[in-house]
This record gives structure tokens, sequence and C-alpha cells, in this order.
């Protein structure tokens, strides 16, 4: 369809906003740096398009009709519409702008703390974080690196595992006290939490040559940041994940409840779409594996340039 037929023309839209605004084609005149007769015909010329006055002209400037007034708010809309893009599409073409895409936990637990250190004194990067559990589409959201957690490289994209996780229970202080130490059967006794996957604690309890199956008084959230504050209200006994968790646990807020750890058979993994990076990309890929400990021949490995398939 071809929308020019049927949308009106957008510089007599400008010169019918100006002037509804101001209250006058001179004003209207001033605000857009066009003269009195330019904004007088970009009126006329919507005016015969519509097939109406949106306008009373007056001796002292001009009065909106109540057609007038209806286009008015639909107009203004429309502008503040395309200018909160205009503002999004603006940030996304910068050179230094870099769009990064990680689960809600993984951005508050992982990323915050270390944003400074990954955009750079000034003028340094500038990271556009999007807080998402879904696998996103590069090349058509227009982002350019992305963490996500899973069992192994994703197809269609390039793939660096960032860091494992060696879990281990953990509760709040008094609860870790009511527990106490002794053989891991002790904390079926208590509900335990888990996020929307529990494989964390089936391999916990494996490694303890238990078999574990979540149950009607365990607790599952969808986001690993409710999960710790779950059990840091005394709700129940969570697996910390380090490094997301390790924060919580310096700070005394979560206190181990059993030494005893188990690798959880997902990871962290850096993607990046197939192709060359864009040099602040690689830039922000570079500084992310290094936070995450990489070592550096694997981190240039995955910001070369791969052939698109």
């Amino acid at each position: 369809m071809d929308h020019s037929l049927t949308l009106p023309p957008l510089e007599s839209l400008r010169a019918f906003e100006a002037a509804a605004r101001t209250g006058s084609f001179s004003a209207a005149a001033v605000s857009l740096n066009l003269t009195h007769g330019a904004v007088s015909r970009q009126v006329a010329r919507l005016e015969h398009w519509l097939g109406l006055r949106v306008f009373q002209r007056q001796a002292r400037g001009v009065a909106l009709t109540s057609e007038g007034q209806q286009l008015l708010q639909r107009t203004q809309e429309a502008f503040a519409l395309i200018a909160d893009t205009s503002d999004r599409w603006r940030e996304q073409r910068g050179a230094a702008v870099v769009r990064l895409t990680a689960p809600p936990s993984v951005c508050s637990l992982w990323l915050m703390p270390r944003l400074a250190t990954l955009e750079g004194p000034e003028p340094g990067l500038r990271i556009v974080l999007q807080a998402e559990h879904r696998k996103v589409d590069f090349e058509e959201e227009g982002v350019d690196l992305g963490i996500r957690c899973g069992r192994g490289g994703a197809p269609g994209r390039t793939s660096l595992k960032l860091f494992e996780e060696w879990c281990f229970p953990v509760a709040s202080p008094a609860l870790a006290a009511q527990v106490g130490e002794g053989a891991p059967e002790r904390l079926l006794g208590q509900p335990l939490i888990h996020d929307s996957d529990a494989a964390g604690w089936k391999a916990w309890f494996a490694a303890q040559g238990l078999d574990y199956r979540p149950r009607p008084q365990d607790r599952r959230f969808d986001d690993y940041n409710i999960v710790l504050d779950a059990a840091a209200h005394g709700l129940g006994i969570a697996l910390a994940r380090p490094p997301l968790a390790r924060e919580q646990v310096d700070a005394g807020r979560l206190v181990a409840v059993d030494p005893r750890t188990a690798l959880n058979p997902v990871a962290y993994w850096l993607d990046r779409p197939l192709g060359a990076l864009r040099p602040a990309a690689a830039e922000l890929a570079r500084r992310i594996a290094d936070e995450a400990g990489v070592a550096g021949n694997e981190i240039e490995a995955f910001v070369a340039p791969r052939a698109s398939q």
C-alpha cells in the first residue's frame, strides 16, 4: 500500500501544528524559519487535502475549528511518537553505542556492578542494556551482543563460554543456623527454591548420590534475583550460583548451608552475530570476556570476523 496517498503532507502538518500551537501564522513562520506566506500556503494545502477548514481566520491570529482541534491532538501525538522513536534510532547509530541483551538476573547481579568498568572512562563506550529472557534476533533487532544461560553454542551465531557455576546451598543466616550441619538429606526438610529450571538442584543432589524432583512445598520463581530474595527472607534454601550470588554471600545476606558443590549443567555464553563486529562491539566483547576470566586467545578468536551463513 502506498501510504503517501493516504497521509496528509508532512510539511503541511508541521505548519498546521506550529500555527495551532502559537496561535498565528506569523509566529509559526518564526518557529519554522519560514515566511508568513509559506505557512499560509501549507495550511491551505492541508485544508484542500482534507476537504475541510482547520482554522478560523481572525483579525489577530487564528483559532482552531472543532475538526482542527481533533487533528491537532492526533498530530501532536504522532509527532511525539516519532520524536521518541527517533531518539532511539539516533542512539543506535552512534559509533560508540553497543546494544547488549542479557537475562534480568545477569543484568543486575553481574553486569551492573561492572558497568562503569565495561564502559570505561569518558568518552568511553555507551552500553544500551536490554533485559531479556528470550533469544533475540541480532540482525532484525539491531543487537550487537547477547549474554545467555544455556547448555552450549547456538546455531546462526558465534558463542564464547564466559563462565560455569559451581553451586552450593545457601539460606538466610537464621534458617542456616536452624538447618545446621549434617548429611545432604537434611536439606529436604526445608522448601527448596529454584528458578524456572530445577536442573541445578537436580545436579547438586545427584552429586551427593540422591535423586531430587521438585515437590509441592518447593518454591519456583522465573528470575534468579527473586530466588535470592526469597532465600534471604527465610522462605527456603536456594542454590548460590557464583558469580551471580557472590556479592550477597560476601555481604552475609545469604550464608552457606552446606559446603558441598556441584557443577550446574548450564553455563553463561557471550553470543554475537556472524560476520564482522563493529569496533565498539568488539571492544565491549573483549572487556566482558576479560571480566569473566576468559583467556586472551579465546577472546580474540571470538571477535575475529566470521563468514555469514
